[in-house]
């Protein structure tokens, strides 16, 4: 089961990235995703301290070959299946009466997090789903991962290295956060300048018999003939039957460009 090492490790939340709707935001939580005797198995736990500083714990078992199988958790239903989408995903489906009650999808993302995304159905169909968001820990296991490794034991140093790289990799996501928010914000206003030069040099170009004043409002028209005309006269003061074909009201801008209003 060569997928499941994409997976295995001890997952820290990311409270804040999630999204819930069914149920709270916890305050933190830990998720283990491990093998199980066989080999064939993955045993997976979870830890959450709600807002309130209560406590909770969940562990179950699964198999991801895409059989389905009896499952004695009955707050979670009576069958289980689960199986590898692809070498970063996989997802496991608990039925309670031969309908989906609650659907895992487990996801590695392109940063290397792991995405939990839950989808939940009451009995009146309704879905709900809760997303979480989860980095790996560092290992501080107090055994060797290996049968020749050296034993591990967990030290204040690298406790205090395990919270500094945590530190630095939210602070350095939240700086790209910034920085992508204002390179999308520049694209929206480059945009928005381009437009603006497009429209005035049609303006310009077209017929104006008065000289426009900065930040008053006036009227863009189509002659027959396809050139354009710039009016001081709405399409209602025209009355009925306008004599030339409206295409937008503008307004002068201090810069001296165009702007449709």
């Amino acid at each position: 089961m060569l997928e499941a090492y994409n997976f295995l490790a001890s997952w820290q939340l990311f409270p804040e990235r999630g999204s819930y709707e069914l149920g709270q935001r916890p305050k933190s939580g830990i998720y283990k995703i491990e093998l199980g005797g066989t080999g064939k198995q993955l045993n997976i736990s979870m830890n959450w301290v709600s807002l309130e500083d209560e406590a909770f714990t969940s562990q179950y078992t699964v198999v991801p070959d895409g059989e389905l199988r009896t499952f004695d958790n009955a707050e979670l239903g009576d069958s289980i299946r689960s199986e590898f989408l692809d070498p970063q995903s996989f997802e496991t489906n608990f039925f309670r009466n031969e309908l989906v009650s609650l659907k895992v999808r487990h996801e590695i993302t392109p940063k290397g997090y792991l995405k939990i995304i839950q989808t939940h159905h009451n009995n009146r169909g309704e879905k709900f789903d809760n997303e979480e968001i989860y980095h790996k820990q560092l290992s501080v296991l107090p055994y060797s991962a290996s049968v020749s490794g050296a034993v591990i034991k967990p030290t204040e140093l690298g406790v205090i290295r395990h919270q500094a790289l945590s530190a630095m990799e939210e602070q350095t996501n939240m700086q790209l956060t910034q920085i992508r928010q204002q390179i999308e914000l520049l694209a929206i206003q480059a945009k928005e300048i381009q437009k603006r030069k497009e429209l005035s040099m049609s303006i310009y170009d077209s017929k104006i018999s008065f000289a426009p004043v900065i930040g008053q409002s006036y009227y863009l028209y189509e002659k027959e003939d396809g050139t354009h005309l710039v009016s001081m006269i709405s399409p209602k003061e025209w009355g009925k039957k306008a004599p030339y074909k409206f295409l937008a009201a503008v307004k002068l801008l201090a810069d001296h460009t165009w702007k449709e209003i």
